[in-house]
C-alpha cells in the first residue's frame, strides 16, 4: 500500500519494474505453464424451461430506485456527509405503448415522469458533523427517523414500516417490535435489548429509560461509532427506503379495498429482492404478508432486477451455452453454491435470511437476457433449497408484460426502471461537486 498523497508532499508511486522479479520467479514460470486454458468452460447441464403460455399482462407498473452520493470536505477534519434519494414512479401499460422504445422522445418521457412520480431526498452526517450539539451516532438515528416520516411524503413511508414490522395487515397483528439491541447498550456499556409495544413509533427502553425509535429496531446503530458512521449506513437505508416506497404502494391497495386493481399491478425494484444483515429484520414481515395475500386470492406481483455482479456474469456465462430465446431457468441452493459462489453447499441455505424472492435466469431474445427475483407463494424455508417455477407469484402474467418493457437504450434494460433511475441518479460529475458547494463552501 503506497504513502498517499498529503498537503506538502506527494503520494508514493508504485514501482514501474516491480513485475521483473514476478517474470523471473521460477516458480511462477512453472505455475503458469502448466496452467490449462480451456476453450470452453466445463458447466454442468442447465434445465432450460419455456415461457408458459401467455396470458393476460399486468397493466399497471410501479418501478423504484435509489442513489447515494458521499461528499468529503478536502480540509481537515474531512467533514464527511452521504446524500440519498430515491424515486418512485406509475405508468400504465398504455403510456408504455406510446414510448418510442428505440428513439424514446425527451419531451414524451418529461410529461410522463411529471406525472406519476415521487422522490424522497435526505442527507446523513457521516464524520466530523455535528446536529445540534448531538454526536455523529444520535443525529444519524434521529435524521433516519425523521426521514422516514418525510413531510413531502405525507409520512407514509413511516406507516409503511409499522405496517411491516407490527404486520398490521394481520389478523394477529404482533404486540410488540422483536427484540433489538438498545442503542444506548454500546456507549453504556451494558449490553441490553429494546422493544416498542403495537403501533408505536418512539418510546423508551424498559431497561436504560432512554429514548428508542422503531427505526433502531433495523440496527442501523450497528454500523456507528460516537463520532462516525460507515457509508454502508447510507447504502442501508436507501436500500430499505426503496424498498419501503415500493410497499407503500401496495399498503394503498390493500387498505383502500382496491385488491382488485392490486392484482394488476406490477411492481419493479431495482436490485434483488434482499435485505441483508441485521437489517433482514424486515424480511419475515414481507414474506408472511406476500404469502398471506396470495391465499386471500390476490397474488402481488414484485420482480427485483440486478443489473450487475456475479448472477449477471454467470448468465452472460450461460449465454455460450446457446441459451435459446423465450426461456428461463432457476438455479437451487446447490447450483448457486457451487456454480456461481464457488463455495460448498453445505452451509446455510442461500438467502435463507435475507432474500424474499427466488433468482431467475429469463432470455427474453438474443439481445436481451434478465437475472430477476421473484417471490414464491410458499414459506421461504420451504422452497429454498429448489424453488419451483409453479410456485412463483403471477410469474406467467409477469413474462407476458416484460416484453412491452423492453428498452433498446439500455443493454438488458426495463423502461420503467429506466425512467425511475432518471430521476433517483446523482452523478459523480457535475452532482457530487454541486453537493460539495451546497455542504461545505457554503458554510465558509
Amino acid at each position: 500500500m503506497p504513502y498517499q498523497a498529503g498537503r506538502n508532499l506527494p503520494g508514493e508511486r508504485a514501482s514501474k519494474l516491480g513485475h521483473l522479479e514476478v517474470l523471473r520467479s521460477p516458480l511462477v514460470q512453472q505455475i503458469v505453464e502448466n496452467f490449462e486454458q480451456p476453450e470452453a468452460v466445463d458447466m454442468l447441464d442447465v434445465a432450460w424451461e419455456s415461457f408458459p403460455p401467455c396470458t393476460e399482462p399486468l397493466d399497471v407498473v410501479f418501478a423504484v430506485d435509489g442513489s447515494w452520493q458521499p461528499v468529503t470536505d478536502e480540509r481537515p477534519p474531512y467533514k464527511k456527509i452521504a446524500f440519498i434519494k430515491t424515486a418512485l414512479m406509475m405508468v400504465d401499460q398504455a403510456a408504455l405503448n406510446r414510448i418510442d422504445k428505440d428513439e424514446p422522445h425527451p419531451l414524451a418521457l418529461r410529461d410522463l415522469m411529471a406525472k406519476a412520480a415521487v422522490y424522497h431526498a435526505t442527507a446523513f452526517p457521516l464524520r466530523h458533523v455535528y446536529l445540534r450539539g448531538l454526536s455523529v451516532y444520535d443525529a444519524t438515528r434521529q435524521i433516519i427517523f425523521e426521514s422516514l416520516k418525510d413531510d413531502s411524503l405525507q409520512g407514509e413511508v413511516m406507516e409503511t414500516l409499522k405496517w411491516l414490522a407490527y404486520e398490521k395487515w394481520s389478523k394477529s397483528p404482533r404486540s410488540s417490535l422483536p427484540d433489538f439491541q438498545c442503542p444506548h447498550s454500546e456507549i453504556d456499556g451494558e449490553a441490553h435489548n429494546a422493544t416498542l409495544s403495537f403501533d408505536q413509533e418512539e418510546g423508551v427502553c424498559q431497561t436504560c429509560g432512554k429514548k428508542v425509535f422503531i427505526t433502531d429496531m433495523l440496527g442501523f446503530h450497528l454500523e456507528m461509532s460516537e463520532n462516525a458512521a460507515s457509508e454502508s449506513v447510507a447504502t442501508a437505508y436507501m436500500n430499505i427506503h426503496e424498498t419501503l416506497l415500493l410497499f407503500t404502494g401496495i399498503r394503498h391497495f390493500w387498505e383502500s379495498n382496491k385488491r382488485e386493481t392490486l392484482k394488476r399491478c406490477l411492481f419493479l425494484k431495482d436490485g434483488p429482492l434482499q435485505i441483508r444483515a441485521q437489517y433482514s429484520k424486515l424480511v419475515n414481515p414481507i414474506r408472511n404478508f406476500l404469502l398471506h395475500a396470495y391465499l386471500q386470492g390476490y397474488p402481488i406481483s414484485i420482480v427485483g432486477q440486478e443489473k450487475t455482479g456475479i448472477f449477471v456474469d454467470h448468465l452472460n456465462l450461460l449465454l455460450g451455452k446457446n441459451a435459446p430465446s423465450n426461456h428461463f431457468f432457476i438455479p437451487d441452493h446447490v447450483y448457486i453454491c457451487e456454480q456461481i459462489q464457488s463455495r460448498p453447499p453445505s452451509g446455510a441455505p442461500y438467502g435463507k435470511d435475507t432474500n424474499y424472492g427466488a433468482k431467475v435466469f429469463i432470455v427474453m431474445n438474443e439481445r436481451c437476457r434478465l437475472v430477476l427475483s421473484i417471490p414464491i407463494c410458499i414459506p421461504m424455508d420451504k422452497f429454498i433449497q429448489s424453488p419451483d417455477s409453479s410456485k412463483i407469484i403471477n410469474f406467467d402474467r409477469i413474462l407476458a408484460t416484460l416484453p412491452a418493457m423492453l428498452s433498446s437504450r439500455h443493454e438488458n434494460a426495463l423502461i420503467p426502471i429506466e425512467l425511475a433511475n432518471s430521476i433517483a441518479s446523482l452523478s459523480t460529475y457535475p452532482s457530487v461537486k454541486v453537493l460539495e458547494l451546497f455542504a461545505f463552501k457554503s458554510r465558509e
